[in-house]
C-alpha cells in the first residue's frame, strides 16, 4: 500500500493540524523582543537594506560611503587611522579599500613621513561618487528615517545610541 493510500490516524491528523497552524502564524520573539542587542541589530538590518535601496545607482555599502565621507573631511590621513575610527579590522579594510581604488574613488599614496604607511585621498571621480551619494541619503533615506522618528525621536536615538557607541 502506497503512503497516499494508507490511513491517517487520529493522532496523526492533529499532529498535522497542529503543523499547519503553526505554519500559518507569525514566529513568536519571546524574550528576544526585549533584549537590546536583538533590535539594535534588526533595525541596523532595516536601516542598512533602506540605505542600499537608496544608493544603488552608486553602488555604494554603507562602509563604503562611511569611508568616503572621512577620506574627504580628512584629506591625507593614513589608512588605519580611518579603519580604526570606523571600527573596520585590517585585513577586512585593505578589501573594502582596493574595491574602492579599483573603481578610481579613491587613491593610496606612501606616505613621506614614514613609507611603510599610506595616506589617502579620494579622487575627482570619488569626490563626484560622494557629492551624489550624500544627495540620495540625505533626501531619500536619511528622510525616511526623519520621518518615521520625528525630530525630537531623531535627536534622542541619536544622543542614545552616540552613549552605547562611546561608553559601552
Amino acid at each position: 500500500m502506497s503512503d497516499s493510500a494508507r490511513p491517517v490516524s487520529k493522532r496523526e491528523s492533529r499532529k498535522e493540524a497542529a503543523v499547519a497552524v503553526e505554519e500559518t502564524q507569525a514566529v513568536q520573539l519571546g524574550e528576544l523582543s526585549d533584549l537590546l542587542g536583538y533590535v539594535l541589530k534588526r533595525a541596523q538590518l532595516k536601516v542598512f537594506e533602506d540605505f542600499l535601496r537608496c544608493v544603488a545607482p552608486l553602488q555604494l555599502t554603507p562602509a563604503q560611503f562611511s569611508v568616503l565621507l572621512l577620506l574627504d573631511a580628512n584629506p591625507g590621513r593614513n589608512q588605519t587611522e580611518i579603519a580604526n575610527t570606523l571600527g573596520i579590522l585590517r585585513p577586512n579594510f585593505v578589501s573594502l579599500l582596493d574595491s574602492l581604488e579599483s573603481r578610481e574613488l579613491c587613491t593610496r599614496v606612501r606616505s613621506a613621513n614614514d613609507r611603510r604607511s599610506h595616506i589617502l585621498l579620494l579622487t575627482e571621480k570619488g569626490k563626484g561618487v560622494l557629492a551624489r551619494a550624500k544627495k540620495l541619503v540625505v533626501s531619500k533615506h536619511e528622510a525616511r528615517l526623519n520621518e518615521l522618528l520625528g525630530p525630537d525621536g531623531r535627536e534622542t536615538l541619536l544622543a542614545m545610541l552616540t552613549k552605547i557607541a562611546e561608553e559601552f
